[in-house]
């Protein structure tokens, strides 16, 4: 048993490549096999495995009340620091859990997901680390991940590659209520949304989500809680970002990003972080990067805990999938809906908030709820809502929301009432000069 912990905590500050990471990665599974899971999602384009941890109470399979998190990192592979920092992220997950009592409750209460590379390719394909941009950026297919998941705003053209069809099937297939996917080039929070239109504020340079007070306070507390970041500092000759964070679209605007896919198609809230200025930094600044982060990573992560949280059942107590649950006056353009075991997740602020439960067919169910921020017990606030004239026939009911542009349609529709409330106060206006 010695040997097996010795092994699993072996852990330098330096660069871990394919075989050294999944050494490290099945060592830690084999050391804590109650408390950890890990498995492949996929593969690369040249056929390495999408390695994930998984760490909680119950690590292989989702628990009922118990959110889902994760955190992506490497997803341009010579973005290098979110790869190494995850990887001492587990090491004191494991190693806390059952010492530090606030680590424990954390993992009793949470189901952790852990990706440190989803392009590993990439990775291994800078030969010559640098601080700025280089190939190993992109997959081996020549593709960047992070423009290359379906958009709510346009159309995207780009393949979908190995390594994106990977995560999108690892989204639908879990309950992932928050986020994060870590970069480097920049130290910013960044949040949702990356693109947008008219309909979303950009005329105004920002992209409002309708959960933004909710995005704004996630970013926040990644920044604060980090050694620098909440500073703003500027990297060389770049951008400052107060209190360091950024709505990605005000940064810049970009098309097929991860974030924004998350929020819209997977039901979860992620951020993206940016973590050094430097994309790949030698390897002696990697233990200063995690002293910098390893605050600021666990205070996020309690964050799943924000909101409220429940079940939707019919009269028998059966739960119904796919009935819509959402905050009145924050409906989102692809409705959140519950999952198989009729569980919803709505991270929301501290407030009172009217909660509205849809099935399709029957009367929606209203229940006025007050959120107390609950982060530090580890459980949102919970209020579960059951249909009295609803049967388990309606499991059978089976509902998608398209991948298409959907905030393209919105955008049109908001375009083609304009006219028609100008024609409409035209007309009042010419009656009564008529009368």
């Amino acid at each position: 048993i010695l040997c097996m912990v010795s092994a699993a905590t072996a852990l330098d500050f330096k660069y871990h490549h394919t075989e050294e990471l999944e050494e490290y990665l099945k060592g830690v599974r084999a050391a804590y096999p109650s408390l950890t899971h890990l498995h492949s999602i996929g593969r690369s384009v040249e056929g390495r495995d999408l390695w994930v941890l998984v760490l909680g109470r119950f690590p292989t399979h989702h628990k009922i009340g118990i959110p889902e998190f994760k955190y992506v990192a490497n997803m341009h592979g010579d973005e290098t620091v979110g790869r190494e920092i995850l990887l001492h992220l587990i090491d004191f997950l494991v190693t806390s859990y059952g010492q530090d009592p606030v680590i424990t409750r954390l993992l009793n209460n949470t189901r952790i997901h852990i990706m440190p590379t989803m392009n590993p390719d990439g990775f291994e394909a800078t030969k010559v680390p640098d601080c700025y941009y280089t190939r190993g950026r992109y997959n081996k297919n020549g593709q960047d991940l992070n423009r290359n998941f379906p958009d709510a705003f346009e159309n995207n053209s780009a393949s979908i590659q190995p390594e994106t069809r990977a995560v999108m099937d690892w989204i639908k297939n879990e309950t992932f209520v928050l986020s994060a996917n870590l970069h480097g080039g920049a130290l910013v929070a960044s949040y949702t949304f990356d693109n947008g239109n008219p309909v979303t504020g950009t005329l105004k340079g920002y992209s409002r989500s309708p959960d933004d007070d909710v995005f704004i306070h996630l970013a926040k507390t990644y920044s604060s809680n980090h050694a620098t970041m909440y500073k703003g500092t500027r990297c060389d000759n770049g951008q400052t970002f107060p209190e360091g964070i950024t709505n990605g679209y005000s940064w810049y605007q970009l098309e097929g990003g991860m974030q924004d896919y998350n929020y819209v198609w997977g039901q979860c809230f992620e951020i993206t972080l940016e973590l050094s200025c430097c994309k790949y930094p030698p390897a002696d600044q990697l233990e200063k990067f995690w002293r910098d982060n390893k605050v600021a990573l666990i205070e996020y992560i309690k964050q799943v805990h924000l909101g409220v949280k429940g079940q939707v059942t019919d009269k028998n107590g059966n739960p119904i999938p796919n009935a819509i649950v959402e905050a009145k006056g924050r409906p989102h353009i692809c409705p959140y809906r519950t999952n198989e075991q009729g569980e919803y997740f709505l991270l929301l602020l501290p407030g009172t908030y009217v909660i509205n439960a849809t099935v399709p067919g029957f009367k929606s169910l209203l229940k006025t709820v007050e959120i107390p921020d609950n982060t530090g017990n580890f459980s949102a606030l919970k209020q579960d809502f059951s249909f009295p004239e609803v049967s388990d026939q309606i499991r059978s009911r089976v509902v998608s929301c398209p991948k298409t542009p959907l905030y393209q349609e919105l955008g049109r529709a908001s375009a083609a009432v304009k006219p028609t409330i100008h024609v409409l106060v035209l007309m009042t206006t010419m009656l009564v000069i008529f009368k």
